[in-house]
């Protein structure tokens, strides 16, 4: 069953799981902060409208106040959902899913290996997982069907979320990642960030590695043979060597968590968003260029776009489409939750999309002469049609939301 609404779009999330194959952006999962923003603003609305004393103000304030002090409710994105980005129109799909449903988590690590989404971990309500699923997402009917990875051998990782992953010769290479121990399990790649000393508990940040074998349904923990440091490194994935810290040559990136790490070639990682060491939501996007070992900063990117917990995934022309993620700090301010898709190209596009594109802006002057182009073409121009005049009504719904949010904060500032 699909949810086709016009330009509807996947609702706002972070700690959410999104990959791209063939045509197709796929996002599930993840968590959203249920706030009073609306009824504060929808009421206090109201109430100027019903007030033209000015009364209205101190009341919409006595409003904010009482509601201010009801704790924001953190909700889990249902798990029973995938929602599908066609790259070509741009339209958002909502699917229902079947079988055995990992639960609603956030931080869940996606991955994709020949057409089937790998989800491992999570937080939920009831804690920290370390179970592992997968779904086909090449369907032929529509229908998508989560199935447990039960029969496998070896030991998975302790449960935690917030990892990452590598996809290499058909494994799934898992680091990292936040979770708990018990005190006669706590190693040296484990880094203790709080603790419960009453009930022996102690929360925090893995580094060790940990690889599923999806041919032999096998799980093993390769030797390490070098300590892991700060900064960039490099995982050697024949040897399990890690390199240690890597000079680079000239300017860096600033010190960040949060962010997105992006292969766009063999040898370029795309570097996107986070919060900064003083708590600041980035914006910035870097190219890594592993032959030249240098950073190199996307000077075109928007700077009021700020993202972190989000995801980033690389389109069929080497586009980065981000989705979701917050743009305010989540440590201190968990409220900034988004749902735009924010596309950057990493090299010009083909001059075949060139023209695409701007077909698809220029749809109305161009009418007449549009139903003159042969099928097959007619129908990639109608889907970049379709494209622009989505990409239009979102901006138009995005700017609307805008000018609420600054009446709102005008509301709670006077």
């Amino acid at each position: 069953m699909a949810d086709s609404q016009p330009f509807c779009v996947a609702e706002e999330r972070s700690g959410h799981c999104a990959v791209v194959d063939g045509n197709f952006l796929y996002v599930w999962g993840g968590y959203v902060q249920v706030i009073i923003f609306l009824l504060v603003e929808g009421l206090a609305l109201m109430l100027m409208a019903a007030d033209s004393s000015g009364w209205w103000l101190l009341k919409a304030k006595w409003l904010w106040q009482f509601l201010k002090s009801i704790e924001d409710n953190e909700v889990y994105l249902p798990n029973d959902e995938i929602w599908t980005y066609d790259i070509d129109s741009g339209l958002w799909t909502m699917h229902l899913m079947e079988g055995e449903l990992p639960t609603s988590m956030s931080g869940s690590c996606g991955a994709c290996i020949n057409g089937k989404l790998y989800v491992f971990g999570g937080y939920d309500d009831k804690g920290y997982s370390n179970r592992l699923y997968f779904v086909n997402l090449r369907t032929r009917d529509g229908t998508y069907v989560w199935e447990k990875i039960t029969s496998f051998e070896g030991q998975p990782p302790t449960p935690r979320d917030k990892l990452s992953c590598w996809v290499y010769k058909d494994r799934l290479i898992y680091f990292g990642g936040y979770g708990c121990r018990r005190h006669n399990e706590l190693q040296d790649c484990f880094d203790v960030h709080d603790a419960s000393w009453e009930e022996q508990i102690f929360w925090g940040w893995h580094n060790d590695v940990h690889v599923f074998d999806t041919k032999t349904q096998n799980w093993f923990q390769p030797e390490i043979k070098q300590t892991r440091m700060n900064d960039l490194h490099y995982l050697n994935l024949d040897t399990w060597t890690w390199s240690g810290r890597i000079p680079v040559n000239g300017e860096n990136p600033k010190h960040r968590s949060w962010h997105t790490l992006t292969p766009i070639a063999d040898d370029k990682l795309f570097l996107f968003g986070g919060l900064s060491a003083d708590n600041i939501p980035l914006s910035d996007g870097w190219i890594y260029n592993v032959i030249t070992n240098g950073w190199k900063q996307l000077i075109h990117l928007p700077k009021t776009r700020p993202r972190l917990w989000h995801t980033a995934c690389l389109g069929k022309e080497n586009e980065i489409m981000v989705f979701g993620g917050s743009k305010d700090d989540l440590l201190s301010l968990d409220t900034g939750h988004c749902n735009d898709l924010l596309i950057f190209q990493t090299q010009p596009y083909s001059l075949l999309r060139s023209c695409l594109d701007c077909i698809g802006k220029n749809a109305i002057i161009l009418e007449s002469q549009i139903s003159l182009l042969p099928p097959k073409l007619l129908q990639q121009v109608l889907k970049k049609i379709t494209f622009w005049t989505a990409a239009n009504h979102r901006e138009e719904q995005r700017a609307q939301k805008e000018e609420t949010e600054n009446k709102y904060q005008w509301i709670i500032s006077n």
